[in-house]
């Protein structure tokens, strides 16, 4: 069942590697969407706000790019992982509580559950977007292979998803880029 808060027209599930450009290709959509028609909503954020909590750590550090973070990115994929598997739908939840733009765009969805919580909640009003940049491209924006990180399911889960509703490649080429986010924006406000 769905939470409480508004009924969307649609919503964008986004997913990828680490430093494919998910962040930046949500960012893109809803600058062309506009901020009072689309919501990015981010399913690490109620995740890093509760290991915070449990943990006595500062919870805007954790949401940044920074080596804070970074050192405790495995105990918190644990965490996480433990707090899916007694209720796969707990981050999906939070996140949507509230949330009353006719578009949310989720930039950070990481597993098959997370599709499937959407799907059940929200069914075809649910759409797949998956960016791809190549590992010289995403190595190019800072990203180094971390074994415990990289190859966990916050980072593989969907790797054999099967067919995405839309593929983004982000491999540097601003002009493909920007073709391929238009055809997206024009979908989506053939939904609004």
């Amino acid at each position: 069942m769905a939470p409480r808060g508004g009924a969307p027209c649609l919503v964008l599930l986004v997913s990828g590697k680490r430093k494919s450009g998910k962040d930046f290709v949500a960012e893109a959509l809803r600058s062309r969407l506009g901020a009072d028609v689309c919501a990015v909503l981010r399913l690490s954020g109620p995740l890093k706000e509760q290991y915070a909590k449990e943990h006595d750590l500062d919870f805007q550090r954790l949401l940044d790019a920074s080596a804070y973070k970074e050192a405790f990115r495995r105990d918190m994929i644990r965490w996480g992982e433990e707090k899916r598997q007694a209720d796969p739908g707990f981050f999906c939840r939070k996140v949507v509580e509230g949330v009353f733009h006719p578009v949310w765009l989720v930039s950070d969805t990481r597993r098959v559950s997370d599709i499937q919580w959407f799907r059940e909640a929200y069914g075809a009003l649910t759409q797949t977007v998956r960016v791809v940049a190549s590992e010289q491209s995403r190595q190019q924006r800072g990203w180094v292979f971390t074994t415990g990180v990289d190859d966990a399911e916050s980072e593989c889960g969907l790797d054999n998803f099967g067919a995405f509703d839309w593929v983004i490649e982000n491999h540097g080429d601003e002009q493909r880029l920007e073709e391929q986010l238009e055809k997206l924006v024009v979908f989506v406000r053939s939904r609004l």
